[in-house]
C-alpha cells in the first residue's frame, strides 16, 4: 500500500469514528432538547430505550453515509453536491430511525418521543457538516491568510462562471500562489456582490484606480466567451498598466485537456487584431480532396504543414509531402503519423529546382490536385541573394508546372504573396513571375493552374511576432524599421482554409486575392506585445528604428490597378482578373532568364524587370 493510499484509510476510518460520536452525541442532544436539558427530568426508559437503539442508529448511519460516498469524496473540494448529499444521508437515518424505534415499540421496547427524531436528523446534520467542510475552511483560510502576505495581487477581470471557477481553484489550490484582491464585471447589478468571499469592486473603467489602491501585480481575464472586440476594449484598458496580464481559456478547452486553470493563457497580439476569425466550412468545399491524390511542396513549412493538416483531416486517397529541408519534413511526417494513423502518407525530400527528380515523382504518384507552397520567402535574405530567389521561386516553380501539365493534374494552386503587387524587392518581383506562369500555362493545359495572393502571416517561422517576443524576453531593444510601416495579418490556419476554398472555386487562371481586414501598425504590435509582457515601451523595454530593409515598401498591396475586383460566393475571397500579355515574348524571356541565372550573374533583377515591368528595385 502506497503512503497516498495509508493516509486515505486513516481519513476514513477518523471519519467514521467521528460519525459514530457525532451518532450517540446528536441522539442524546435531540432527548434532552425534548425536555429542555433538564437531564433529572428526562424518564429513565427513554435512556434506556436509546442505549438499546444506537447500535442500530450506529449501523444505519454508516450505511447511508458509505451509500452517498461520504466516506470517499474528495471534501477539500466539495461543493453544492456534497453538501446535499449530508442532508439526504441525515434525513433518510432520521426516517429510519423512526421506522427502527417503532419496531422496537412492537417489541415491547418504549418508544421514543415524537420530537426526537427531527431533533437526531438536524442535529446529526450539522455534527457531519462540521466534520466535511471544516478541514475545507481552515483550510481555505490559512491559504487566503498565507497568500495574503506572500503571494502577488491578482485582479479578475470577469464574474461569470469562468471568474467563478477560476477563483474556485486558485482560492484552493497550492500550486497557485495568488492572493486575489477583487473581480471586476461590467454588470451593474454584480457590483458590491461577492464570489467565494470575493467582492465584485466596479466595472472595467474602475481598474486603473484599484490598481494603485491593492498595489495589483498581475490582471487576468476570465471572458473566454467574449468576442474579440470586446477583449480589445478591455485590453486597452489593461495594457495601460506595467500589470502582468493573462487570459482564461475557453472552459470547453479545460474539458477537453487542451490546458489546466494552474496554466493561463498568455495573452497574444491575436486578442489585438479586434476581428472575429475567420471561418471558413471546410467540411463543404473540401469533398474535393477526398479519395484524391494531393501533393504539398513546401509541406514542412508553415503554411505548407497547415496545408497538409487539414487536407489530411478530409480523407484524401494519398497525401504526398515535398520538402528540401528534412527536419520539418520529418517533424509534420511525425505529426500526422500520430494525428492520422490511417493516412496514406508519403514524405520526400526533393527539390522542386530539379526537373529530373520532379518529373519521376509525377510519374510515379499521379497527383491530381497540387499545392505549390514551396520558396524561399524572407525579404531581406533574397536581396543579398537574388540568384537563388530566381531559382527557387521561378525556375522551380517553372519545373513544377511542367510537370504538373505533362502528367494531366487535374488542380495546381500556387501560394503567392501581396509583395508581388508592383514589387520593390526581388522575392516579390519572381513570385510575380510565377503567377504569370501560371496563367500562361492555364491558357494551354488541362490542368487548372490557379495562384492564391495574401500578406503576412502570424506565427508563421521567421514572422516579425516571434522576433519581438524573443526580443522582450531580452529586455529589448525591440526593433521596427519604420514608425509608420504597415501589413496585412491573418492566422496560418485562416490562410490555409482560405487557400483551400480558392482551390475549390479555381476554374484556372485566377489570382485569388483574399481579405485580410484592416491593416495593422508594426509598431502598434510591438507596443502591444510590451505593454501585455508586463513593462511599459521606451520605459521599460526600449523601441528602436531600424530604417527600411532593401526591398521593404512601408506598403503592401494585394492588387495591381489593372486587375480590378471580382467577388465570389465568400466575401473574403476576390479575384484579380488576368492581365493580357504578350505570352511568346514572356516565354522567351523565362527562357533567357533559366539560362542566364545558372552564371551567378550580378544583374539578375535587371533581367527580371524586363519581365516584370512594375518591379521597381530599391
Amino acid at each position: 500500500m502506497t503512503p497516498k493510499d495509508t493516509e486515505l484509510w486513516v481519513k476514513r476510518i477518523f471519519l467514521i469514528c467521528y460519525d459514530i460520536c457525532a451518532v450517540i452525541g446528536a441522539a442524546s442532544i435531540a432527548l434532552l432538547l425534548r425536555f429542555d436539558f433538564q437531564y433529572m427530568t428526562v424518564p429513565k426508559i427513554y435512556f434506556e430505550t436509546l442505549w438499546k437503539g444506537l447500535p442500530f442508529l450506529i449501523v444505519s448511519s454508516m450505511l447511508i453515509f458509505s451509500f452517498l460516498h461520504l466516506y470517499s469524496s474528495l471534501w477539500t473540494y466539495a461543493g453544492a453536491l456534497e453538501f446535499l448529499n449530508i442532508i439526504s444521508g441525515c434525513i433518510m437515518e432520521s426516517i429510519i430511525s423512526f421506522l427502527g424505534f417503532f419496531l422496537m415499540n412492537e417489541c415491547n421496547v418504549h418508544a421514543m418521543p415524537r420530537s426526537f427524531y427531527i431533533s437526531y436528523g438536524v442535529a446529526l446534520g450539522i455534527f457531519v457538516t462540521i466534520s466535511r467542510y471544516a478541514y475545507r475552511g481552515i483550510r481555505s483560510l490559512s491559504a487566503r491568510t498565507a497568500s495574503q502576505t506572500e503571494h502577488s495581487n491578482v485582479l479578475i477581470v470577469g464574474a461569470g462562471a469562468a471568474g467563478s471557477t477560476l477563483i474556485k481553484e486558485i482560492l484552493h489550490s497550492r500550486y497557485l500562489h495568488k492572493n486575489i484582491v477583487g473581480i471586476i464585471d461590467d454588470d451593474k447589478s454584480k457590483i458590491g456582490s461577492y464570489i467565494h468571499g470575493i467582492k465584485i469592486l466596479g466595472g472595467r473603467d474602475a481598474i486603473l484606480d484599484l490598481l494603485a489602491k491593492y498595489r495589483v501585480k498581475e490582471i487576468i481575464i476570465a471572458m473566454p466567451s467574449a468576442s474579440p472586440g470586446e477583449i480589445k476594449e478591455v485590453l486597452d484598458i489593461c495594457k495601460q498598466t506595467r500589470c502582468e496580464l493573462k487570459r482564461l481559456p475557453g472552459i470547453y478547452q479545460l474539458v477537453n485537456g487542451d490546458v489546466s486553470v494552474s496554466k493561463l493563457k498568455e495573452v497574444d497580439v491575436n486578442d489585438l487584431l479586434g476581428r472575429e476569425p475567420i471561418q471558413v466550412d471546410l467540411d463543404s468545399i473540401l469533398g474535393y480532396v477526398s479519395g484524391k491524390v494531393v501533393m504539398v511542396t513546401g509541406g514542412g513549412g508553415s503554411i505548407g504543414s497547415e496545408l497538409c493538416r487539414q487536407i489530411a483531416s478530409h480523407r484524401p486517397r494519398q497525401l504526398i509531402l515535398i520538402d528540401i529541408y528534412e527536419n520539418t519534413a520529418y517533424d509534420i511526417q511525425n505529426e500526422l503519423k500520430q494525428k492520422f494513423p490511417t493516412l496514406n502518407l508519403k514524405v520526400l525530400i526533393a527539390s522542386v529546382r530539379n526537373t529530373k527528380r520532379m518529373d519521376m515523382i509525377f510519374e510515379q504518384y499521379r497527383p491530381e490536385i497540387v499545392y505549390h507552397a514551396a520558396a524561399h520567402k524572407h525579404v531581406p535574405l533574397m536581396e543579398d541573394s537574388p540568384n537563388e530567389a530566381v531559382k527557387n521561386n521561378v525556375l522551380g516553380t517553372w519545373k513544377v508546372v511542367q510537370a504538373a501539365d505533362k502528367w494531366h493534374v487535374g488542380k495546381f494552386v500556387m501560394i503567392s504573396t501581396d509583395k508581388a503587387v508592383n514589387p520593390t524587392n526581388i522575392m516579390g518581383a519572381t513570385k510575380r513571375v510565377c503567377e504569370m506562369i501560371i496563367q500562361t500555362y492555364d491558357k494551354h493545359s488541362k490542368t487548372e493552374f490557379v495562384a492564391v495572393r495574401f500578406g503576412n502571416v502570424l506565427g508563421s517561422n521567421g514572422s516579425v511576432i516571434p522576433l519581438f517576443k524573443k526580443q522582450i524576453e531580452h529586455g529589448g531593444p525591440v526593433t521596427v524599421t519604420h514608425p509608420d510601416i504597415i501589413r496585412y495579418f491573418m492566422t496560418i490556419p485562416e490562410a490555409v482554409s482560405l487557400v483551400l476554398q480558392a482551390g475549390a472555386y479555381a476554374k484556372g487562371g485566377e489570382i485569388f486575392v483574399l481579405d485580410m481586414g484592416e491593416p495593422v501598425k508594426i509598431v502598434d504590435l510591438a507596443k502591444n506585445l510590451i505593454f501585455l509582457s508586463g513593462y511599459k515601451p521606451d520605459e521599460d523595454i526600449r523601441i528602436t528604428y531600424t530604417g527600411l530593409r532593401p526591398g521593404e515598401k512601408l506598403y503592401e498591396e494585394l492588387l495591381l490597378a489593372e486587375e480590378g475586383m471580382q467577388d465570389t460566393d465568400n466575401k473574403l475571397i476576390h479575384i484579380g482578373k488576368p492581365i493580357d500579355m504578350d505570352e511568346d515574348r514572356f516565354m522567351e524571356q523565362l527562357a533567357e532568364l533559366r539560362d542566364y541565372v545558372v552564371e551567378e550573374p550580378d544583374d539578375i533583377r535587371e533581367w527580371v524587370k524586363r519581365i516584370v515591368p512594375t518591379y521597381e528595385p530599391k
